[in-house]
């Protein structure tokens, strides 16, 4: 064994626990990014149709976007230079072909950038209706901002674009590498997981203040509209899961049987839940009792064949009790998301006292949020591990990409410290505005109390503000 293949193996403990940490921190926010304008949207809309409590909420949500969005572009430029950094030969080898996916997700950051920034400004200085059209553009930009990074890493599943002679890689063509087989499942998964995020991790901290006493329209309002947008998410994500596992099952076997925890090949196997993967066999299982279930949901077919990890030698299989856990952590949660969503959709419309009318459902809004931010980053752990040994799916290994730079010990811990002190600093700051609002921190711009004064303040209350709270 050579010495730089030594000293990169030496490499990869410190620089995959780097990656991890910043990709799994980073992807939190950009949760907020690609989900919170659209809640504020509605709300701004709302509120200039006469709605103050609803423009109230909007104006809050817009500073937490604000201090949200500040952190996130911190943690998001130092995954940029870790890619280099930590991966040299990813670039070296593959920068051309993934480079333009990088350049336009920097262009929609700049643009969301400016028109958030003319948003959270313009509160009193421009016209209602022209304020909340700011937002367009920011939503937009966070879609396709979202999508150009997450068409990276869906290339490193399935890379194309390109071809190699003579072990160079020529004939690139960026745009097919953005548009390889994996981007729109991976893409659509994210984009509902941020919106599950968003949504059930604000609903939460509604919920627990109206736990507390705070029963006002504000918190209403505060749990149904981003309970609504999860809501939603929650139960497309289940369709758009399975149609990704089918992908896999045709373009990455061994990453479903990780997933799986499959090791010979089966043509009628059944789906099984739990269990440990010890020396080429799963034990402690619990089988679904159906005869090609396994099949049924990898391929559609009950009798389809699905490959085991035995079908490639030992070296070549990723950490399968890794894999298997984060996946069935990722789909138990989701399970439970789902059954929530269904819950509160029965009490909004079945109950006298709706979906507030409940501690414990409201007990189980503030769980939420934490659920889903654990089942984001097991899905994508599972994405990552599962793909192992290869950082670019059966092309190159990953030992091969990463550096054999010395400090990556040192770097891992300052990132660890900086890392920690951005957390504190923004629950502070957050922390501080929250204390604000609840002490009656409460007005509006005089533009705008003259746009509610115009608004239909006659119309019948909805059926938001009719329904009964729980007395805590």
């Amino acid at each position: 064994m050579s010495t730089l293949l030594v000293a990169s193996e030496a490499s990869l403990l410190p620089a995959r626990n780097q990656m991890a940490i910043s990709l799994g921190w980073h992807i939190i926010i950009a949760c907020f990014g690609m989900a919170m304008p659209a809640m504020i949207f509605v709300l701004h809309r709302k509120g200039i149709n006469g709605d103050e409590v609803a423009l109230e909420l909007a104006k809050r949500w817009s500073k937490v976007s604000g201090v949200l969005f500040a952190i996130g572009a911190v943690s998001g430029t130092v995954l940029s230079f870790e890619l280099g950094l930590l991966w040299p030969e990813l670039m070296a080898q593959y920068g051309d072909v993934i480079g333009l996916a990088f350049s336009l997700e920097g262009i929609s950051f700049f643009l969301e950038a400016i028109f958030l920034g003319i948003y959270i400004y313009g509160w009193g200085k421009l016209p209602g209706h022209i304020h909340s059209l700011m937002l367009i553009p920011v939503i937009l930009a966070g879609i396709f901002g979202s999508f150009f990074v997450v068409a990276v890493n869906a290339w490193m599943n399935a890379p194309t674009g390109f071809e190699i002679i003579d072990g160079e890689v020529v004939n690139i063509d960026p745009i097919a590498a953005m548009f390889n087989s994996a981007v729109w499942f991976q893409f659509l998964h994210m984009f509902l997981g941020a919106y599950m995020v968003t949504g059930f991790l604000t609903a939460g901290v509604y919920a627990r203040g109206m736990l507390r006493g705070r029963t006002d329209r504000l918190h209403k309002l505060g749990i149904g509209v981003p309970l609504v947008f999860a809501g939603l998410a929650t139960l497309i994500q289940p369709g758009i899961g399975h149609l990704a596992g089918n992908r896999i099952a045709d373009e990455q076997p061994i990453k479903l049987a990780a997933m799986e925890g499959l090791a010979t090949t089966e043509s009628d196997g059944r789906v099984a839940l739990g269990g440990v993967y010890i020396d080429g066999e799963l034990r402690g299982a619990i089988e679904i009792p159906i005869d090609g279930s396994l099949g049924l949901l990898a391929q559609n077919d009950p009798n389809a064949e699905v490959i085991g990890l035995d079908a490639v030698p030992v070296e070549d299989q990723p950490p399968v009790n890794v894999v298997r856990f984060a996946f069935q952590t990722m789909v138990g949660i989701g399970s439970a998301l789902v059954g929530l969503v269904l819950w509160a959709g029965w009490r909004w419309k079945r109950t006298s006292g709706g979906m507030f009318g409940s501690r414990r459902l409201l007990w189980a809004l503030v769980a939420a949020g934490p659920l889903a931010v654990i089942a984001l980053e097991a899905g994508w752990v599972t994405t990552e591990v599962g793909r192992q040994p290869w950082i670019v799916h059966g092309l190159m290994r990953t030992e091969e990409a990463v550096t054999d730079a010395s400090y990556l010990w040192f770097s891992l811990s300052v990132l660890i410290v900086v890392y920690t002190l951005m957390t504190l600093g923004a629950w502070y700051v957050l922390r501080s505005m929250s204390k604000r609002w609840n002490a009656g921190d409460y007005h509006l711009d005089a533009v705008y109390a003259g746009d509610i004064a115009a608004g239909e303040h006659d119309e019948e209350p909805s059926e938001l503000d009719q329904l009964d709270v729980v007395e805590p």
